[in-house]
């Protein structure tokens, strides 16, 4: 009998949907049966994105609070891989996949079961992982492989780039100089290659060598600024969120302050920061930051790391 798939996606730009086609063609090669499920929720989520409109999600966001989700169906209850193929949203999940997640029959249908998470995004993910790793581990599922295709422009001009193509819904060059936005088209279809190798867990039945495979094709590539950044930035979400819930009256002006704040800290904040930690911090804490690159590349989940 085939191997059966579960392909769960969520797309606005079409771009996840992109990595994901690429992603299972070695698997449809070889005649693996692969049903599809696009989760679509009952509030729709608009592409391109005003910039107010986009911001508004942050709180439900950041903590993971699932939306009521338009009816779906599977074609079968039991499968043998389940791929995931998800995008962040201000550090976490994006809310149709936290909600998904989150939902119970979903939560039967990949309990015990072998899930492959694979993510498009600008170049941030390992929070958002960090809450899926949660959401995965509540469900039971077995997270056996990850891999994260990002913007591999300068953290600066994608946060720009970025703005513009939510903001047009055109994946083009902003004034005709900045560099394209999004995944690269190489690195789509490049998702091939771990395909591959996820194929040939699936046929051999075995998940244990997975991820470190998968890490030697370079499938996650987890930076240290970034990851710098990003641990400190996630705390710094979550205190805005809590302004926001103590003054929900004023979630409108708090979100404009959020905005600017943003702005002011990714630009201008990041690289002074950074540049103080190269100095006095970072060559005194080699192998912590060790562990924690080899953690975030991993598909083991520590709530305390």
């Amino acid at each position: 009998m085939n191997k059966r798939i579960l392909a769960v996606y969520y797309t606005q730009s079409g771009q996840t949907k992109q990595i994901l086609d690429s992603f299972l063609q070695p698997m449809i090669a070889q005649d693996v049966e692969i049903d599809y499920l696009q989760v679509r929720t009952q509030h729709v989520f608009p592409f391109p994105w005003s910039t107010p409109v986009f911001f508004d999600t942050v709180p439900e966001s950041v903590e993971v609070i699932p939306t009521p989700l338009q009816p779906w169906t599977t074609k079968y209850d039991r499968y043998d891989l389940i791929v995931l193929a998800w995008q962040p949203w201000n550090l976490s999940p994006s809310i149709p996949i936290n909600s998904i997640l989150q939902d119970d029959r979903f939560k039967a249908i990949i309990k015990d079961t072998a899930l492959v998470s694979i993510c498009g995004c600008r170049n941030m993910w390992i929070n958002a992982m960090e809450k899926n790793k949660k959401l995965f581990a509540v469900a039971g599922t077995k997270h056996v492989g990850n891999i994260a295709l990002a913007d591999r422009h300068l953290n600066h001009l994608s946060y720009i780039t970025i703005f513009h193509w939510l903001g047009t819904g055109k994946k083009d060059r902003k004034w005709g100089i900045f560099p394209l936005p999004g995944v690269s088209d190489k690195d789509i279809a490049g998702a091939a290659v771990f395909g591959t190798t996820v194929n040939d867990s699936l046929a051999a039945g075995n998940w244990e060598n997975l991820q470190p495979a998968l890490r030697k094709q370079q499938a996650v590539n987890v930076k240290y600024s970034l990851m710098f950044i990003e641990r400190k930035a996630g705390k710094i979400f979550q205190k805005w969120v809590n302004i926001i819930n103590q003054h929900p009256q004023k979630r409108k002006n708090i979100l404009v302050a959020y905005k600017y704040y943003l702005a002011v800290a990714l630009l201008l904040a990041s690289p002074i920061i950074l540049l103080v930690d190269l100095i006095l911090i970072r060559p005194f804490n080699q192998k912590k930051i060790k562990q924690q690159l080899d953690y975030y590349s991993s598909v083991d989940y520590n709530p305390n790391i």
